[in-house]
């Protein structure tokens, strides 16, 4: 028993002092305030224009707060015992399905420009040079033949 009751006080022993080491380390020297690496994508939402990031966080706003009147609206006639669930998914859907046709028929007024000419004047030498590509599989080759 005496290698036995030896062998279990130094694996005692190592446990102890391993609860006892320091288990992290933090690095406080201070950054640079740049470099020449160039900048990584971080976790979360990926990089966006400041119009896409105000679009996005509008859209997600006004969609918890349609999911709130909804729900708010869903549950009075439900439990008031006036509407089934039927009822409930007709009056929810029918919003939605009014608006985004109007939606999409909004924007596509907005962007849309009236016809008109356009004319471009240059001044100079025409390049009139022809360029045939043939653009099949991994690798493209393009190949300018004629005169300058």
């Amino acid at each position: 028993m005496d290698a036995a009751a030896s062998n279990a006080r130094h694996l005692i022993d190592a446990v102890n002092e391993a609860l006892e080491a320091p288990t992290a380390y933090r690095d406080e020297t201070p950054l640079p305030a740049y470099g020449t690496t160039p900048p990584v994508a971080q976790p979360g939402r990926p990089p966006m224009s400041q119009k896409a990031t105000d679009d996005s966080a509008r859209m997600l706003s006004a969609g918890f707060l349609t999911l709130c009147a909804g729900g708010a609206a869903s549950g009075v006639l439900y439990f008031s015992g006036q509407a089934d669930p039927t009822v409930i998914a007709l009056m929810a859907a029918a919003p939605v399905g009014l608006a985004v046709p109007v939606l999409a028929l909004s924007r596509l007024v907005k962007r849309a420009k009236p016809a008109g000419d356009v004319h471009h004047h240059y001044n100079g030498n025409v390049d009139q040079r022809t360029v045939n590509t043939d653009a099949r599989g991994v690798w493209a080759k393009n190949q300018v033949k004629g005169s300058r």
